[in-house]
């Protein structure tokens, strides 16, 4: 099978929700035999080592490097054309050439695509089989977000959900088939795209990786906040937990600790390092070993859906998690024994001090939560599903 497999980021490696998901969709094609060809877009120095990776088993790939700072003011040109801003934040020349070049030259048999800003550099290709993986509708992240902008920032934000969610049904109608992440994700497509019945392909979780290395690690009245640190809700969720519960919890555990970890910390973020217990790590080599040193994960993000890799990776992990509606409302029913879902500050809080001063309690949640997402969350799960709509293993 030949594929162009087609995603907004480099998919290596597998350190940040997307990319996540990438990486292991990339690695099952790869791992079926099919002869992959990919186009992305790099945004930093590290991208080209990962680029030189992806050579070593990728047919050909095509990653044109973009300056995010400067594409944020560039892409305001999409206000004049009438454009979603987003199409034209990842647009790009060279990587459009090289698609048309692809397509032409050798025809695929399957297109792949994750995300809908990436749609647009095989929209006008009709050739092979055109697969849509929304995981969420990116134009419902801006219409939530206007609830957090006002002025002209809230009319650039009411502008681009409108005419993203114009583009992504264009795509949808076009694309052989569509894809999200959850059943939430999916109830949400249709009703705002009735005429396209979307598959559910839930994300996955690397078990091998992110499994604890022994309880003997913890480290007493430990939190932990995993996740791209210059990504809006990731900041919102961190600010928000900091200011409405963060005192309640060290009022009533002194000496709690607040670990925030993940790469590209913005300024806001890094002014809590070394207050009230509160340490910012920036990027780290790995994740696993810094969740082995917590006690207890917490995910309060407000703007959210879909199924969130750091709720599931904590859980794999074995720590109990403490998590917003918001952020499980893609998991289904878990159970209070597996996961502990708090909306409030004065519920959140209460929530993080029975677990931090209950150490068996959490222990076991946590044991719990690894148990339930190994039945439920791995990889495989979601690639029967893709293998059984694109053709793999059923002799086409």
């Amino acid at each position: 099978m030949k594929v162009i497999f087609l995603s907004q980021r480099v998919p290596y490696p597998p350190d940040r929700g997307d990319r996540i998901t990438t990486h292991h969709f990339l690695q099952h094609l790869l791992d079926s035999g099919a002869d992959v060809r990919v186009g992305c877009l790099a945004e930093e120095d590290q991208d080209e080592t990962s680029i030189e990776v992806l050579r070593g088993s990728c047919r050909e790939v095509c990653a044109p490097r973009i300056n995010r700072s400067l594409r944020r003011w560039t892409c305001m040109r999409g206000l004049l054309s009438g454009a979603p801003l987003t199409t034209v934040f990842f647009g790009h020349r060279t990587l459009q050439k090289t698609v048309d070049r692809w397509v032409a030259e050798d025809p695929p048999d399957l297109i792949y695509v994750y995300s809908s800003s990436m749609a647009q550099y095989a929209l006008h290709h009709s050739i092979g089989f055109r697969f849509m993986q929304f995981a969420e509708l990116d134009s419902d992240k801006w219409q939530q977000y206007i609830a957090h902008k006002w002025g002209p920032a809230a009319w650039i934000y009411r502008r681009e959900a409108v005419r993203l969610l114009r583009f992504e049904t264009l795509v949808a109608r076009t694309f052989d088939t569509s894809a999200v992440v959850s059943p939430v994700e999916k109830t949400l497509f249709m009703e705002k795209i009735p005429d396209v019945t979307p598959v559910v392909l839930p994300n996955g979780v690397d078990v091998d990786h992110f499994q604890t290395r022994g309880e003997d690690r913890r480290e007493p009245h430990t939190v932990i906040f995993t996740g791209v640190m210059d990504y809006e809700p990731n900041i919102l969720a961190v600010i928000w937990f900091v200011e409405q519960c963060w005192p309640t919890i060290r009022a009533a555990v002194p000496d709690a600790k607040f670990m925030i970890v993940g790469s590209k910390p913005v300024r806001t973020v890094r002014r809590l390092d070394g207050s009230e217990g509160i340490h910012v790590t920036g990027r780290v080599p790995e994740i696993p070993p810094l969740m082995d040193r917590a006690s207890v994960a917490v995910a309060p993000l407000q703007l959210c859906r879909g199924v969130q890799n750091k709720v599931l990776e904590a859980m794999s992990a074995s720590l109990p998690v403490v998590a917003s509606p918001q952020a499980v409302q893609g998991l289904g029913q878990p159970g209070e024994d597996i996961l502990q879902i708090a909306e409030s500050p004065a519920d959140t809080a209460q929530s993080v001090v029975a677990l931090l001063t209950d150490a068996t309690g959490a222990r076991r949640m946590g044991s719990n939560a690894a148990r339930w997402v190994r039945e439920h969350f791995r990889w495989e799960n979601a690639f029967a599903t893709f293998d059984s709509v694109i053709g793999i293993g059923s002799g086409s």
